[in-house]
């Protein structure tokens, strides 16, 4: 299993959002590329980036602190938040990013991610954002009628290669991850699944590591509730 630790970016630094709320984002650092790096001497070959201003209003204020990390850290980098359209998709890969992650636009728009995941394959990851088993968008503001679990399935059926799955209500919690979720889903044939939200015990990486491809690692590992470098070694 390969541990994704995440960086949220906002406006140049990096920050943690509570559940994915604005309102409560703590930032800790004002050198995203720094963090990058204490995450790479840890151990950990990947990582998760979310541009929290794409998502919030589809603006690319942290292109460059993309960039920079991606050209001076060596690790396989994914990212997420605001991607809408092709030439987002294309100025991303173009910078070296290893995979983007749809999120909104996959479920709005069935048709323009049926389109791209024939063209990119699994350079398209999709993100899927579960509240109370239903599918979540614009910034998990708005709960669709989109059953997750079946959604995961269609997924699977138009070639998406990698699903990132979210249960909202455990993000940035420090109470545990939702288990249940990611066994249904290891029923799913064919998906790699990436556990997110809420990963804080040690067991919980040594459970997933059977269940899953990957699991994201957020504020318990800037709480210090976790220990990134034997979460990596826990993963292996």
């Amino acid at each position: 299993m390969k541990i994704f630790p995440a960086i949220d970016l906002r406006n140049g630094k990096a920050v943690r959002l509570y559940q994915g709320d604005y309102d409560q984002m703590t930032v800790y650092s004002d050198s995203p590329v720094e963090v990058a790096r204490s995450f790479k001497a840890k151990g950990a070959e990947c990582l998760h980036l979310v541009d929290l201003d794409g998502a919030k209003d589809g603006k690319l204020v942290n292109f460059e602190t993309i960039s920079e990390i991606v050209r001076e850290v060596d690790m396989f980098v994914e990212v997420g938040g605001g991607i809408r359209d092709e030439e987002r998709i294309r100025q991303y890969l173009e910078l070296g990013v290893g995979r983007v992650i749809l999120g909104t636009i996959a479920v709005k728009d069935p048709e323009f991610l049926e389109k791209m995941v024939s063209k990119y394959g699994d350079k398209i990851a999709v993100g899927v954002d579960a509240r109370d088993g239903f599918v979540a968008i614009n910034g998990w503001k708005e709960i669709t009628d989109r059953e997750s679990f079946e959604f995961c399935t269609y997924l699977r059926d138009i070639g998406v290669k990698t699903v990132i799955y979210t249960d909202i209500s455990k993000d940035g919690g420090l109470e545990g991850t939702n288990m249940e979720a990611y066994r249904k889903l290891q029923k799913i044939e064919g998906l790699e699944v990436t556990a997110s939200g809420g990963i804080s015990f040690e067991e919980e990486i040594t459970a997933l590591k059977d269940v899953v491809a990957a699991a994201i690692l957020g504020k318990a590992i800037y709480s210090g509730k976790l220990d990134l470098e034997r979460a990596v070694k826990l993963a292996e």
